[in-house]
């Protein structure tokens, strides 16, 4: 049997390469209805530009069949239809493929990060927990969510600032994000030193605040190199204080004292260099502005600041029906209270005194938030509806997620409880597994949507296209989100149709096992994801 992790990219690649010279003609398909008879399409338009009369030539038809090669998925036939070239793959070789190795497709696609290191810098960290707004908080989420999708993999990122407020460090906690925090700030005195050599002439001190040590122009900065290209035209003065400094001195410690495991707290080589350092500011669309004063003064007061900033900006949060500002902390309470309204509601009792249900409320709260606010692209505007109540049917919530992640639990839980009952026998050796009785829909929607592409959406979210001209950088922190809320919706449908755990009659035993194997891989998978978000499975909600 052939080995190695099948990917989708690698046989696109290899199936727009089998039609010769041109872009990409194939996609993958997608939807359940177009499932039931392909798997990818070249269409025909796409043909007919590419072959005269759309024609393929029987050669490259023959080519596309037999293709081979490293992760390339293998071929059970390609036809012309209507639609246009249609291909099937040998689906029970597919699945077993990634069924005797579900752990190879739970884990990430390798990107090409030797030396990278990411200096992630949330600015919104900064602000006391009880005047912390959505905006930030979505930026502070994304930050949380971009770190975990780097590390996982093998990226060294640094997260700055370290929090020093206890009561932000417990509400980090709370919401499951993993920050450092520090009691000590880094000495500014190298730094206020050059800023008075770059100090204006003020005229009348008495003209500027009382906490500004004095202005620093910017404007040659802005108008000069390509790296500033996207920074504000207006930007010129800059009023340097303390507590600005003192964020330039620790963004300074964090690119030249790098931890050696990418995390803050550890053993660093000191003065690492800064030319495989990037520094990507998570900021709220409110603080963008003074982030960018923030990295042309660091170019003004430091010569190795690194080359590479960019900003990956957050947009607005908007919230239906609640006049004023609702800060971070009452938007977690309230979702708090909703899960345990609704906690109440589905089991007929108030489960809020319980203790063994608080982890699992506290859990449920923060999965609302965080779908909430990383299930859109960072950079467009969200609207929060705060009315909207919490419920497991609700198919586009981090709720309905964590209620099939359950459901799994229950379903395995059940298969061990037949076991120890004498009703199943152990499972065999998944070598020994057929899996060509996996023939239902929903069991080949599960793997090629899901199971099978998965590395690659791992990637797709740690991609950051650093070395691009401009300010700016997009990430798609949404992706996770949104590929778990659609495998849920999938599980859903698949788990409500078909019976898993089979009568115990030993001629249903094969067919239940590679269910069984299926879902093993579905429910890895499903980990995997909210582990990017920092939230752990749960076994009943």
């Amino acid at each position: 049997m052939a080995t190695g992790r099948l990917r989708v990219e690698e046989t696109l690649g290899a199936l727009n390469a089998a039609l010769g010279a041109g872009g990409p003609v194939w996609f993958k398909e997608t939807r359940a209805r177009h499932l039931r008879a392909r798997d990818f399409l070249a269409p025909r338009r796409a043909l007919q530009a590419r072959f005269e009369d759309g024609q393929v030539p029987e050669p490259v038809v023959h080519a596309v069949v037999g293709l081979q090669g490293p992760g390339v998925a293998p071929v059970l036939r390609c036809e012309p239809t209507p639609a246009g070239l249609a291909l099937q793959l040998e689906r029970s070789a597919v699945f077993e493929r990634v069924l005797g190795a579900v752990a190879a497709y739970a884990a990430p696609a390798a990107l090409p990060a030797q030396g990278q290191r990411v200096l992630l810098h949330c600015p919104s960290l900064r602000a006391a927990p009880c005047a912390l707004r959505l905006c930030q908080l979505r930026a502070v989420l994304v930050a949380d969510h971009l770190a975990r999708a780097l590390q996982v993999h093998g990226v060294s990122v640094s997260l700055v600032p370290a929090v020093r407020d206890p009561h932000m460090s417990t509400f980090l906690q709370q919401l499951r994000v993993d920050w450092p925090s520090a009691s000590e700030q880094a000495s500014t005195e190298a730094l206020l030193s050059r800023a008075l050599a770059e100090f204006t002439s003020a005229g009348d001190r008495g003209a500027l605040p009382p906490d500004v040590l004095g202005s620093v122009r910017l404007k040659e900065l802005v108008e000069g190199r390509g790296r500033t290209a996207g920074y504000d035209p207006n930007l010129d003065n800059c009023l340097v204080t303390e507590d600005l400094l003192s964020v330039l001195a620790e963004l300074q410690a964090a690119v030249r004292q790098w931890p050696e495991d990418g995390s803050l707290g550890l053993a660093a080589a000191p003065d690492a260099g800064t030319d495989s350092c990037v520094v990507i500011h998570v900021v709220s669309y409110e603080e963008e502005f003074q982030q960018q004063k923030l990295d042309l003064l660091w170019w003004k007061l430091d010569d190795h600041a690194p080359l590479r900033q960019k900003h990956l900006v957050c947009g607005p949060v908007k919230v239906a029906g609640v006049p004023g500002t609702l800060t971070a902390p009452e938007y977690y309470e309230l979702r708090h209270a909703q899960v345990r309204k609704a906690s109440a509601l589905k089991h007929s009792r108030d489960l809020a005194q319980d203790p063994a249900w608080t982890e699992t409320f506290r859990v449920l709260s923060v999965a609302t938030i965080k779908f909430e606010m990383l299930s859109k692209a960072p950079q467009s505007q969200l609207l929060v509806v705060l009315a909207d109540g919490i419920s497991t049917k609700g198919t586009k919530s981090g709720t309905f997620v964590m209620y099939n992640c359950a459901r799994l639990a229950t379903l395995f839980e059940g298969y061990e409880r037949g076991m120890e009952q004498g009703l199943y026998p152990a499972f065999p050796p998944v070598s020994s597994l057929d899996f060509s009785l996996l023939r239902e829909e929903g069991e080949w929607l599960l793997l090629f949507n899901s199971v099978l592409p998965f590395p690659d959406l791992l990637g797709q979210t740690a991609a950051l296209d650093h070395i691009a001209p401009g300010l700016h950088i997009t990430a798609r922190t949404e992706m996770v989100c949104k590929f778990l809320v659609q495998l849920s919706m999938d599980f859903s449908s698949y788990y409500n149709r078909v019976h898993i755990l089979t009568e115990p009659r030993p001629h249903l035993f094969g067919q239940m096992f590679a269910r069984l194997q299926l879902l093993r891989a579905v429910r890895e998978v499903l980990h995997t994801g909210l582990a990017t978000l920092g939230l752990p499975p749960l076994s009943y909600i």
